[in-house]
């Protein structure tokens, strides 16, 4: 390094006096130096990348590559300019504007390398259970915010611009909206919980604590939507889907969803035959799953007769209404075939006398 010093220093007293061509010379061995530095990078990001084992050696080192060159670049621009010895005020400016083009061009690549990061994490659930393909992107859109204002702060010191009197009139201004907009700010908060916690995706099916039943199509920052069975859609706040208890139908380790059709059977029926007939007429519906295989149970001897449920699956919640409505037909007829009477309440009228005609 100290020889390759020497040898430079050489080269700009060769040409002493003349301070455009040593300013070329300067720009030129920049210009190698960024490339030697950008190959540099390239195998350190390769072991890193894959020491993380996150397999982003190739993305990395090609988003990198470009920032790194033009920084350096960058430089040997403004050693170009101080051998020039250009006035004062110009050369301030130049350097100005060179050091916010070098800012914006690390802004792009810290975009680039978050949201990159964010997408790999978010494949990943074994590293941050928090950041999933649902809230994935609420954590790019806050990580591009907080690049941008991290590059407009610097940007300000750049030029020299005092940003305290800024802060302090954009705090007093956020106080301001915030007391002006507390519905909107708080389902905006309700919105971010809701798209980290993931309690709903889009596509599943949830029952309301008011009793609505429906699949979730959009979940927004400041409402959800829902699609009733009635194809009705409901726009709720998320303050108010943050605050009250939802019955997530498809969540759970699969979408199956079990359905439980009540049926009763008369005292002194056979209850192993119709035990048998339900399983059978739940093994050949379509809608009814194979497996989890369906069974059934004597839930209680009731008043009127003893009370049998047949518990099944089917493969979304949406064919429950459909499911149930199919067995409950068949096992009627069926019933009736078997001669197994279903009992249903009834009531004697006891006339203890007549009366009597005057």
């Amino acid at each position: 390094m100290e020889i390759l010093q020497n040898k430079v220093f050489f080269l700009l007293e060769t040409f002493q006096g003349q301070p455009y061509v040593q300013a070329v010379i300067v720009f030129v061995l920049c210009i190698v130096l960024a490339y030697a530095l950008s190959a540099v990078i390239k195998r350190l990001c390769s072991k890193i990348a894959s020491f993380a084992r996150f397999n982003l050696d190739n993305e990395i080192a090609l988003i990198i590559h470009a920032p790194v060159v033009y920084s350096v670049l960058m430089v040997g621009f403004i050693i170009a300019l101080s051998i020039l010895d250009l006035p004062e005020t110009l050369y301030a400016v130049a350097v100005s504007i060179l050091k916010s083009a070098n800012i914006l061009i690390w802004m792009v690549f810290a975009i680039r390398l978050s949201k990159l990061l964010l997408r790999a994490s978010a494949k990943n659930q074994t590293r941050i259970k928090i950041i999933h393909p649902q809230s994935l992107p609420l954590f790019e859109n806050l990580a591009v915010l907080l690049v941008i204002g991290f590059s407009i702060y610097f940007a300000f010191q750049t030029w020299g611009i005092n940003m305290t009197a800024w802060l302090a009139s954009a705090g007093v201004l956020g106080i301001a909206i915030g007391f002006a907009s507390k519905d909107t700010l708080s389902n905006f908060i309700a919105g971010i919980f809701i798209l980290s916690d993931a309690p709903y995706k889009i596509g599943d099916y949830v029952v309301l604590d008011t009793g609505e039943r429906g699949a979730i199509t959009d979940i927004g920052i400041r409402s959800t939507r829902m699609l009733t069975r009635d194809d009705v859609e409901l726009t709720i706040p998320n303050a108010i889907m943050g605050n009250t208890k939802i019955i997530n139908e498809s969540g759970g380790p699969y979408q199956k969803f079990r359905i439980r059709i009540p049926v009763g059977v008369a005292y002194g029926s056979d209850i192993a035959q119709a035990k048998t007939i339900l399983l059978d007429l739940a093994k050949d519906n379509p809608l009814v799953c194979p497996y989890p295989e369906a069974r059934v149970r004597l839930r209680q001897l009731g008043a009127s007769g003893l009370d049998l449920e047949l518990l099944c699956w089917v493969e979304h919640p949406s064919q429950r209404g459909l499911a149930t409505d199919e067995l409950l037909t068949i096992i009627y007829n069926a019933f009736n075939q078997a001669g197994l009477e279903i009992p249903f309440s009834k009531q004697d009228l006891y006339i203890k006398e007549m009366p009597v005609n005057p």
